[in-house]
């Protein structure tokens, strides 16, 4: 059979033809072949002059890779210092709105706030604490729902005058149904508004609980009527960085919880000289009593223990009377009053006057003996089922209601007037 010879192939390359087997026109098909499935895979081509309008993501939408036009913006300014603690913490979105803002401390504690006016504006719910770093990072979308966000430090100032609570009742005590959360500052407060912000009362079982301003260095917390018994309640403390008075700062960030125990309610009839004690509602004992004389009668009202000694000196100097009397160890002395109505021991009345006579300087005494060892008298019994907080209404005394501010007695006030 005659060869034939191989049309387009030189000598050359049919000696080398075992490294370059297909010669150039396979080559360009190869390549031809690559080129079209490179193509395929990424769609026309077409780099899109930069605006990404050539790309497209899994589902075969055309991606979006312009920058967001939303600008997060902050204030006070990065790595500010000496910031206040109200009124300057401000962070809002131009061309967009914010959808995400943490500001927190070193501590990782988060500073509450809120998103309004439709997404342009965050602002804290409370003022920031003083001498403190914070941390921000705001997140912002812009019509297109493009992402921008921001990071900022700050740091508060630091306060050349501060004020302090001082609170009743403790943290950890069981108490009466009549204790009221009471606080005292040690500076009059002329921001009464942002102080009462500050402070945070609530119990469980929830009820509705109202402050009272008592002049402009106390501050009184309760509900409409007595805890009820085994109510447990919370006090916070949020004062840090609170300015109470122009220049002056709180600074006490703290947690008091209390538990009401037992219901007692004790009932002086000062007209028929005896006191009932009720517990739980029911009657617990009755027991007779001396109240004030006819011209140092016993104020009228609900009264709230407020201390308890047993064995105290009441000088009838320190309360407007003069030397009349100096007794250096009256025993089982329960406060009522800050003006010095108390509940206590009287072993220098004769025995037949409790029940039948009302001698006392203005004072609700109580059959005792000098020294209060007898534990079985009436004045110790009373001493020993009593505790802070515990309820003493006087009623039919020929004097006038006790004052709300005058010991822990805000029940004296309707709710309405409590309230105001």
């Amino acid at each position: 059979m005659k060869r034939q010879p191989i049309l387009g192939t030189s000598a050359g390359a049919r000696r080398g033809r075992g490294s370059r087997r297909g010669g150039p026109g396979l080559l360009a098909l190869l390549l031809g072949a690559m080129l079209l499935f490179v193509t395929a895979c990424g769609g026309s081509g077409d780099s899109g002059g930069g605006d990404g309008k050539g790309e497209k993501d899994g589902a075969g939408k055309a991606a979006d890779t312009k920058a967001s036009q939303a600008v997060v913006t902050i204030a006070p300014k990065d790595e500010a210092k000496n910031v206040a603690t109200s009124g300057a913490l401000r962070i809002g979105a131009d061309k967009g709105k914010l959808t995400s803002v943490t500001v927190e401390d070193t501590k990782g504690n988060e500073v509450e706030g809120k998103i309004t006016a439709g997404g342009a504006v965050w602002e804290p719910t409370h003022h920031l604490a003083a001498a403190t770093k914070y941390k921000v990072h705001a997140i912002a979308k812009d019509s297109e729902g493009r992402e921008s966000a921001k990071d900022t430090t700050f740091t508060t100032l630091v306060p050349k005058n501060t004020f302090v609570s001082y609170f009743t009742p403790e943290d950890g005590s069981t108490v009466g149904v009549g204790m009221p959360v009471s606080l005292r500052f040690s500076r009059g407060i002329t921001a009464p508004e942002d102080v009462e912000k500050a402070i945070k009362v609530t119990a469980e079982p929830s009820v509705p609980i109202e402050g009272h301003w008592f002049g402009n260095d106390r501050l009184d917390f309760r509900p409409e009527k007595y805890w009820a018994a085994g109510t447990k309640v919370t006090l916070k403390l949020n004062l840090d960085g609170v300015e109470g008075r122009p220049g002056v700062y709180g600074k006490q960030s703290k947690t008091v919880k209390f538990t009401v125990g037992r219901s007692q309610v004790s009932v002086v009839d000062a007209s028929a000289k005896k006191m009932v004690v009720k517990r739980d509602g029911k009657v617990f004992k009755t027991i007779p009593i001396t109240a004030g004389a006819p011209s140092t009668t016993t104020y009228n009202g609900q009264m709230v223990i407020s201390e308890k000694y047993r064995v105290t000196r009441m000088n009838g100097a320190t309360v407007g009377f003069g030397g009349e009397y100096d007794i250096k160890d009256v025993p089982h002395a329960m406060r009522l009053s800050t003006s010095g109505t108390f509940i206590h021991g009287n072993y220098w009345a004769g025995a037949g006057t409790f029940g039948s006579a009302n001698v006392s300087h203005g004072c609700v005494g109580l059959r005792d003996v000098r020294g209060g060892w007898d534990k079985q008298t009436p004045a110790a019994w009373f001493f020993n089922n009593s505790i802070l907080g515990d309820v003493v209404v006087v009623k039919n005394s020929h004097d006038k209601q006790i004052q709300p501010d005058n010991g822990l007695n805000g029940w004296n006030m309707s709710w309405a007037e409590w309230k105001k």
